[in-house]
Protein backbone atom coordinates (compact mmCIF):
# COMPACT_ATOMS: atom_id res chain seq x y z
CA UNK A 1 0.00 0.00 0.00
CA UNK A 2 1.52 3.16 -0.97
CA UNK A 3 1.61 6.08 1.72
CA UNK A 4 0.94 9.12 1.11
CA UNK A 5 3.15 12.06 0.64
CA UNK A 6 2.91 13.74 3.97
CA UNK A 7 2.78 17.83 3.32
CA UNK A 8 4.15 20.32 5.99
CA UNK A 9 1.87 21.91 7.75
CA UNK A 10 1.25 25.89 6.80
CA UNK A 11 0.49 28.57 8.93
CA UNK A 12 -1.32 31.77 8.42
CA UNK A 13 0.22 35.11 10.24
CA UNK A 14 -2.22 36.97 12.37
CA UNK A 15 -0.27 39.97 13.27
CA UNK A 16 0.08 39.17 16.79
CA UNK A 17 3.57 40.30 16.62
CA UNK A 18 5.47 37.53 18.40
CA UNK A 19 7.99 36.86 15.90
CA UNK A 20 9.16 40.69 15.80
CA UNK A 21 9.88 40.06 20.04
CA UNK A 22 12.17 37.82 19.33
CA UNK A 23 16.34 38.83 19.96
CA UNK A 24 18.17 37.60 16.93
CA UNK A 25 19.25 39.23 13.58
CA UNK A 26 16.42 40.62 11.13
CA UNK A 27 18.77 40.91 8.07
CA UNK A 28 17.99 43.55 5.60
CA UNK A 29 19.55 42.47 2.21
CA UNK A 30 20.42 45.57 0.29
CA UNK A 31 17.58 45.05 -2.45
CA UNK A 32 15.88 45.80 0.68
CA UNK A 33 16.87 49.27 1.89
CA UNK A 34 15.29 51.42 -0.89
CA UNK A 35 11.82 50.01 -0.55
CA UNK A 36 11.62 50.05 3.18
CA UNK A 37 13.28 53.58 3.08
CA UNK A 38 10.97 55.06 0.87
CA UNK A 39 7.77 53.60 2.45
CA UNK A 40 9.05 55.50 5.45
CA UNK A 41 9.68 58.56 3.51
CA UNK A 42 13.67 58.55 4.05
CA UNK A 43 16.38 58.66 1.95
CA UNK A 44 18.60 55.26 2.10
CA UNK A 45 21.12 56.71 4.16
CA UNK A 46 18.64 58.32 7.10
CA UNK A 47 16.66 54.63 7.39
CA UNK A 48 20.34 52.61 7.80
CA UNK A 49 21.43 55.41 10.41
CA UNK A 50 18.14 55.61 12.32
CA UNK A 51 16.86 52.17 11.73
CA UNK A 52 20.04 49.57 11.42
CA UNK A 53 22.86 48.18 12.96
CA UNK A 54 25.92 45.79 11.58
CA UNK A 55 24.81 42.15 11.97
CA UNK A 56 26.61 39.92 14.84
CA UNK A 57 28.67 38.47 12.06
CA UNK A 58 29.75 41.73 10.49
CA UNK A 59 28.25 40.30 7.07
CA UNK A 60 25.53 43.55 6.36
CA UNK A 61 22.96 44.73 8.27
CA UNK A 62 20.02 44.29 10.54
CA UNK A 63 17.29 46.39 11.99
CA UNK A 64 18.06 47.41 15.52
CA UNK A 65 16.48 46.15 18.29
CA UNK A 66 14.65 47.72 21.20
CA UNK A 67 16.37 47.13 24.95
CA UNK A 68 13.05 44.34 25.07
CA UNK A 69 14.38 42.56 21.78
CA UNK A 70 11.55 44.07 19.79
CA UNK A 71 12.07 44.93 16.68
CA UNK A 72 12.70 48.80 16.46
CA UNK A 73 9.83 49.00 13.82
CA UNK A 74 7.43 47.69 15.99
CA UNK A 75 4.81 49.94 16.58
CA UNK A 76 2.92 50.10 20.28
CA UNK A 77 -0.12 48.88 19.13
CA UNK A 78 1.73 45.79 18.26
CA UNK A 79 1.98 46.48 14.31
CA UNK A 80 4.76 46.50 12.07
CA UNK A 81 5.44 50.06 10.64
CA UNK A 82 6.34 48.07 7.40
CA UNK A 83 4.42 45.14 7.23
CA UNK A 84 3.77 46.07 2.96
CA UNK A 85 7.17 45.80 2.59
CA UNK A 86 8.60 44.33 5.55
CA UNK A 87 12.02 42.03 4.61
CA UNK A 88 11.97 38.71 3.05
CA UNK A 89 13.35 37.48 6.56
CA UNK A 90 9.72 38.34 8.42
CA UNK A 91 7.57 37.28 5.51
CA UNK A 92 8.98 33.98 5.83
CA UNK A 93 8.10 33.26 9.15
CA UNK A 94 7.05 30.36 10.08
CA UNK A 95 6.63 28.67 6.98
CA UNK A 96 10.01 29.14 5.33
CA UNK A 97 11.64 29.29 9.59
CA UNK A 98 10.91 29.48 12.88
CA UNK A 99 12.70 29.51 16.32
CA UNK A 100 12.72 27.06 18.85
CA UNK A 101 9.44 27.23 20.49
CA UNK A 102 7.52 29.37 18.51
CA UNK A 103 4.09 27.63 18.87
CA UNK A 104 4.48 28.95 22.29
CA UNK A 105 4.10 32.15 21.26
CA UNK A 106 2.59 32.71 17.66
CA UNK A 107 -0.76 32.99 17.14
CA UNK A 108 -0.34 31.68 13.40
CA UNK A 109 -3.04 29.27 12.42
CA UNK A 110 -2.50 26.33 10.43
CA UNK A 111 -4.27 26.45 7.78
CA UNK A 112 -5.00 24.06 4.26
CA UNK A 113 -2.07 25.05 1.36
CA UNK A 114 -4.04 25.93 -1.98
Amino acid sequence: MARKPSRKPYYECQRCGACCKWPGDVKIEENEVAPIAEYLGLSEIEFIEKYTRLRQNRKGLSLIEKANHECILLSRDNVCMINEVKPLQCQGFPNQWSFKGWRNVCEAKEVQPS
